[in-house]
């Protein structure tokens, strides 16, 4: 959000004024809650954004509080908005269909889908199970990322979907689980014989393991420290010999040999029924995450989010 769209939103009177709103703030209101900015609505509704900045001010002073906060990038609506646009959203949006200009309520147009996620989950699930809808002209834009940024995006209107490592919180978000990831220990063949391999894992625990490069995708190591305390029932003390920003690079250092890491099992399914890795542990109750499908609790009316999200769903059953 520029200043000049921050001038005024500050410091007003809480005294609402009588009567209706002018359908006209409610449309503007909405395009602004919908895109997470304010020159972004402009651009939607075909206004100048001094235009859409007035008319979200007249809408505050009319309803007696502020709607948006500030924020480095775009604003962020504040929990009564967030329940006014729940309120108006479907009323504005049927309106719109009946008098044939569904722009004006800040719906977007069948553009491209905004898909974001971790790069290995987006990549070798969600996308290839997209193509259909691809070849049925859906278009997709596709962002990796961690799961905190990309949820921050997300409610500022960057993204219309995203794949998330964890539930969100707060009510701006809604979320749905996609797919359950089961993390599993692993190396290369002959790195787990010089181990001793699983029976030697089984018996000595992680002192089996010492000595071994550990190879990861972060330095705090969160997939390995949660293997180690669910699985071990006791802190990760080891640090990574090598740290790899995609968790496709971590798997294909240790099908080279490089070390032993804990990946989930989907990413390296293929290189453990080929032999090019191996497990080192089959614990009876292997530790789980779960995947959750996320969008605004008020999103932009395009079909299409819709179209993706229920076949992304429906594919994680089977994931």
């Amino acid at each position: 959000m520029s200043d000049r769209e921050s001038n005024g939103m500050t410091g007003m009177g809480q005294t609402a004024a009588t009567g209706p709103a002018d359908l006209n703030l409610l449309r503007t209101f909405l395009a602004v809650h919908r895109s997470g900015s304010f020159t972004a609505a402009a651009r939607l509704l075909g206004l100048s954004q001094p235009t859409v900045t007035t008319q979200i001010r007249a809408l505050e002073r009319r309803l007696g509080c502020e709607l948006f906060e500030r924020q480095a990038r775009g604003v962020v609506a504040v929990p009564f908005a967030d329940a006014l646009a729940a309120r108006v959203a479907a009323p504005l949006d049927d309106l719109a269909v009946v008098t044939g200009d569904e722009g004006s309520a800040g719906a977007a147009a069948a553009g491209p889908v905004r898909l974001a996620g971790p790069a290995e989950l987006l990549c070798l699930r969600a996308l290839p199970a997209l193509a259909p809808l691809v070849a049925q002209g859906v278009h997709l834009r596709a962002s990796t990322g961690l799961t905190d940024p990309l949820l921050d995006e997300l409610r500022s209107g960057q993204h219309d979907l995203v794949i998330s490592t964890a539930r969100p919180r707060g009510r701006a978000l809604s979320a749905v689980p996609l797919m359950d990831e089961e993390f599993v220990l692993i190396a290369a063949p002959a790195v787990a014989e010089r181990v001793g391999g699983p029976p030697a894992v089984t018996a000595r625990g992680p002192a089996a393991l010492h000595g071994m490069p550990l190879i990861t995708y972060a330095e705090d190591l969160p997939i390995a420290r949660r293997y180690w305390r669910h699985v071990f029932g006791r802190r990760l003390d080891t640090p990574a010999a090598v740290t790899v920003p995609d968790l496709r690079g971590v798997l294909a250092l240790i099908a080279s040999g490089a070390g032993f890491s804990v990946l989930p099992r989907y990413l390296c399914a293929a290189e453990l029924d080929s032999g090019a890795v191996t497990l080192l542990a089959d614990p009876e109750d292997p530790p789980i995450n779960t995947a959750y499908l996320v969008q605004r609790t008020v999103s932009a009316v395009n079909p299409h989010v819709g179209e993706v999200r229920d076949l992304l769903l429906r594919a994680g059953r089977t994931w």
